[in-house]
């Protein structure tokens, strides 16, 4: 069975619930507090609880937070694909959630934010195997050049997803130019989608993501509670979300994306893999916490209820 191998950055977020953000200088008080695996451990953790089998390409660090990132991904059956520790340990994002469900990010990159040529040189890959490439890893310097110089010399049977997330704003940067003809797999918010393409719509950003990709990638752009649209070639399909009354939207997209790449590892269409990744993230927010995917029954009992309403 193909599997998913990622390469972006197992973090240990300090999760909290306010009512609302402190002004600059102000003070509140949180209703939780926790620390929690988070950063690329969502996508894994929602793609391995939904059927498919998940290696961590990334560094993880040596202290408390990275024997609590290693913890964590062992609890959920994710072989860690580069086995020995970092000098220095795993980074902390602070992640605060208001009453809106929106939530804000503070993060300090650690061991994680470093990979070389070395560590990648022992990895196995197989045809059919799907690669993560988030786009946070284009931002650290000790990471970037030899992920995207590694991710160049994959076969063409290796499917390359790329998230940009939300600081990649531009097609123009080097790195960047050299992995968009490489990849199959576009997922994305709306909003992360109109920065990077510097438009006004999903229909506009989707028209530009086709000039700038290869002809046959496949791309996802989430539209929040509206769902997603997905869209490869000529066609171009909206594929309705699910009402839900959500309370924390942290880790909705990762759920989606990871239920997404699931779905179709394991031969489904991508319209059907995009409702099973709609339900996933409608779960997601009714949860507070970065790693709230839900598994493949949850999904399937979701996905069921509205063709049976």
């Amino acid at each position: 069975m193909p599997k998913l191998l990622h390469t972006g950055q197992v973090i240990i977020d300090l999760v909290m619930a306010v009512d609302k953000l402190p002004q600059a200088g102000g003070d509140v008080l949180a209703q939780s507090a926790s620390f929690e695996a988070g950063g690329g451990f969502n996508v894994m953790a929602a793609a391995r609880r939904n059927g498919l089998p998940v290696v961590y390409l990334g560094r993880h660090g040596t202290g408390r937070f990275g024997d609590l990132a290693r913890a964590a991904m062992d609890a959920e059956g994710i072989r860690i694909g580069i086995p020995h520790r970092a000098e220095r340990d795993t980074g902390l994002c602070v992640a605060i959630t208001d009453a809106s469900a929106e939530r804000s990010f503070v993060s300090y990159i650690g061991a994680e934010g470093e990979l070389t040529a070395e560590d990648l040189a022992s990895v196995s890959v197989e045809a059919g195997d799907y690669f993560y490439v988030s786009g946070y890893s284009l931002l650290h310097v000790g990471k970037a050049q030899a992920l995207v110089d590694w991710v160049l010399a994959l076969p063409s049977a290796i499917k390359v997803v790329f998230d940009p997330g939300p600081l990649v704003d531009s097609p123009e940067a080097p790195l960047m130019q050299a992995l968009l003809p490489r990849i199959d797999l576009w997922t994305s918010n709306a909003v992360e989608a109109l920065k990077f393409t510097g438009t006004s719509s999903i229909a506009e950003a989707l028209t530009r993501l086709t000039d700038l990709l290869p002809p046959t990638v496949l791309m996802v752009v989430r539209d929040g509670p509206q769902g997603c649209w997905i869209s490869q070639g000529a066609e171009c399909r909206h594929v309705p979300g699910f009402k839900v009354d959500a309370v924390d939207s942290n880790g909705a997209g990762d759920a989606h994306a990871g239920v997404f790449v699931a779905g179709l590892a394991q031969g489904l269409s991508a319209f059907d893999a995009a409702r099973r990744a709609n339900a996933a993230a409608a779960l997601a927010v009714t949860r507070r916490g970065p790693a709230t995917s839900p598994g493949t029954a949850e999904v399937d009992a979701l996905v069921g209820q509205s063709f049976n309403g």
